[in-house]
């Protein structure tokens, strides 16, 4: 019987304990693994781009640009109204819509076109003028222009009148421009079908609703069009040919509405409405449908409050619900990190369509919309750390098996099938490749976050099983992990006789994979380089190889001692990486190679790798430079995602680059050092805290929980509200 005493004393002694574990003393963290507090990161994110970039906003089938600038160069400015909205469901990978004349497994469907990618700047839809005391100002340019996730803010001084506009897409895909004055002014829009570069007819009708206040334009024409790689330019019918557009306006139009067609048969229109304090509104929808379209029109201007409310509600929802929290001590490595979250959500499209059935995130509005297979090597990872991963990760890989399933690839006649760039509801580009093998470890990493067997029998069945059965392609020297993984998917969905297959369709004894890496190190005379090409354009995939479990250590830190640490031969410009070596540079110095001197994706990759072969100290330094550089504007005091910088540091390409996805990486699997495995039960820690940093913190959505991890140089890793056993790694 235990006497009073001694069950006091085991009171003591557990309160202690508890204490104990409270403050941390046998390693137990001393906080829990609560859902972060709700920030508003629209807000948050917030940046003046008037000058420095075009508009981007984006809903599920339309998008919208505003003003135009080719590469970063400014050729024109946003204006009052509704620019440059356009639909975009990937019926077409360009302006044209004709069948391909290829035969078999290439024939690139109907819709694929080298033309018009960015057929959005020849639209003109609803351009504004103000008339102040009589006085017309065309076309004025924002002195403000704000972006956000979820709107566009344009302000205007005009004629002594200031006027303030919110542009946004709803979540039905129509978008509105809402604007006010701060005294009574006329507003004057004007417009036209739609009608491109490449056009060679226009067909379009346009009818006057005076009962809804609108316009509606049955869109039609024939464009010039290349749809085979190497084939020739034909005519057909252009990218809207039987889509209707409607325009509405919250003021009566009729009584000011002009309306002419050209010799082209192109539709021009132009009105005039007054705006004061109580605001006008002008909406614009696309639809296969005429009446869905005008619905959609009507439906934001009666109801755009509530709807740019849902909006922004939803932005802030995935960017607060959806991704993994993280902080630091420098706000700019954080604004970063959901910036470029901010993009990737941006980007999801549903079409349900033909080859378009799974949702998935996107590249680029300032190319062809779409995902690239080399792209998705990435982006299928970043997915795989979404909260709901079944509308954020598994389209990211299943949307490519249509491709397979409908034997649409090239095949070698070794056998190897390799699928095309990119695809859409009926087409895909012609332009194959073997990056699809990374497809099956991001895949693969997918499944360790979800558990769920029925994704992976999707992907392997039809899809990884038959494209890579004859030959399994190398990427970056990942066919030995890429072999094991789909070993182990054929256990996994019940094809065990696969298994077999795959266990030998490469040599993987030990003995065989490291003379696979002995012979590339230093090939074609180049010390401490890894891959070597024999014509001595060195690029920074020879540091891709390190991201296999294979690569020799000792390699690896030479490699990076030698290449990437090096300013006078290496990968290290005015910060890190260059695209291409210093040593290569003076030999390769055409229009193109001058053009990406920095890239986002193969920084990545190098990165990745670095951080793989276990070089700590070394990658988060490195890594920090590159975003601190690349993804960070020191004079806008901005993030910015550029497609590229050329050597002379002035930005190149897209504005709004999701190629900057795999950064997002780098922050959660390189400087986190996160790994976990739902079927595993195991969630590990490498942690990587940069040396600049006294400590970093990280929440994860797993297992429909927020699991805590903070770290910091006085404490190392303390991790709390786990759903599974955490293992810790220096």
């Amino acid at each position: 019987m235990v006497t009073g005493a001694l069950r006091s004393s085991w009171i003591r002694v557990l309160a202690a304990f508890r204490l104990c574990i409270l403050l941390g003393i046998f390693g137990s963290p001393v906080f829990g693994g609560e859902k972060p507090a709700f920030v508003d990161y629209c807000e948050r994110l917030e940046q003046e781009i008037q000058g420095r970039k075009h508009g981007f906003m984006a809903g599920n089938l339309t998008y919208y640009v505003g003003g135009f600038h080719a590469s970063w160069r400014l050729v024109e400015d946003e204006t009052i109204g509704l620019t440059h909205p356009f639909h975009h469901d990937l019926r077409s990978r360009g302006v044209g819509l004709l069948e391909s004349e290829l035969e078999g497994t290439e024939h690139t469907g109907t819709g694929n076109d080298y033309y018009g990618w960015e057929f959005y700047k020849d639209t003109r839809v609803l351009y504004g003028s103000v008339i102040v005391d009589g006085k017309l100002h065309s076309h004025p340019r924002p002195q403000s222009m704000r972006w956000r996730p979820d709107k566009l803010v344009c302000e205007y001084e005009v004629g002594g009148v200031m006027i303030r506009e919110e542009k946004f897409i709803a979540s039905n895909d129509a978008a509105a421009s809402v604007i006010t004055s701060s005294r009574p002014v006329t507003l004057s829009f004007s417009g036209h079908s739609f009608y491109h570069r490449n056009s060679v007819s226009s067909s379009a009708a346009i009818k006057v609703d005076k009962r809804n206040n609108a316009l509606v334009i049955l869109e039609g024409g024939t464009v010039k069009s290349r749809p085979d790689p190497g084939g020739r330019e034909r005519v057909g019918p252009c990218v809207y040919t039987g889509m209707a557009t409607a325009l509405c306006s919250s003021r009566v139009m009729a009584e000011t509405l002009r309306i002419n067609r050209d010799a082209r048969g192109v539709q021009h229109y132009e009105f005039s409405v007054p705006c004061d304090r109580d605001g006008t509104i002008v909406s614009w929808a696309m639809d296969d449908d005429p009446g869905r379209a005008l619905s959609a029109a009507r439906d934001i201007l009666g109801n755009h409050r509530a709807l740019l409310s849902k909006k922004t509600a939803e932005m802030n929802r995935q960017l607060n619900e959806e991704i993994p929290w993280f902080r630091c001590p420098d706000r700019r490595f954080v604004d970063i990190y959901y910036y470029l979250w901010s993009l990737y959500l941006m980007y999801y499209i549903e079409v349900g369509k033909g080859w378009e059935q799974e949702a998935h995130t996107q590249t680029a509005v300032n190319n062809f919309l779409g995902m690239h297979r080399y792209d998705a090597a990435f982006q299928i990872k970043v997915g795989s750390w979404t909260g709901t991963k079944s509308r954020y990760a598994y389209g990211n890989v299943l949307t490519w098996k249509h491709l397979t399933r409908n034997a649409r690839y090239r095949e070698t006649p070794d056998g190897l099938r390799l699928l095309s760039d990119n695809k859409g509801i009926s087409w895909h580009s012609g332009a194959y490749g073997a990056e699809t093998s990374e497809h099956v470890l991001g895949a693969w990493q997918i499944y360790q976050h979800t558990g769920d067997l029925k994704f992976l029998k999707r992907c392997y069945e039809d899809h990884f099983a038959r494209l890579f059965w004859k030959r399994l392609p190398s990427v970056a020297m990942n066919q030995f992990e890429v072999a094991e993984t789909l070993e182990k998917m054929a256990r996994l969905t019940g094809n065990n006789d696969d298994a077999g297959h795959w266990r030998n369709i490469i040599r993987r004894d030990p003995e065989h994979v490291r003379r696979m890496f002995d012979v590339r190190w230093e090939m074609n005379g180049v010390p401490g380089y890894f891959a070597a090409p024999g014509n001595g354009m060195l690029m920074t995939n020879g540091f891709w190889a390190m991201r296999s479990p294979y690569f020799p250590k000792s390699y690896a830190r030479r490699m990076v001692e030698e290449w990437a640490l090096d300013r006078k031969k290496g990968f290290y410009g005015k910060f890190f990486p260059l695209a291409m070596s210093r040593q290569s540079m003076k030999r390769f110095s055409t229009k193109v190679d001058h053009s990406f001197g920095y890239t986002p994706d193969t920084a990545y990759f190098a990165l990745d790798g670095i951080f793989r072969q276990g070089l700590k100290e070394e990658a988060s330094a490195l890594t920090l430079n590159h975003l601190e550089n690349y993804n960070y504007h020191r004079e806008w005091n901005i993030p910015v995602a550029p497609e590229a910088y050329r050597r002379d540091l002035t930005l190149f390409g897209d504005q709004f680059s999701n190629f900057n996805a795999g950064k997002i990486l780098l922050y959660l699997e390189g400087l986190g050092g996160l790994s976990y495995s739902v079927p595993g039960e195991t969630m590990t820690v490498v942690p990587a805290l940069p040396e600049e940093w006294d400590w970093m913190e990280f929440r994860l959505p797993i297992k429909s929980q927020w699991t805590r991890i903070r770290y910091s140089k006085g404490a190392g890793v303390q991790v709390a509200g786990c759903p599974l056993r955490v293992v810790l790694r220096n």
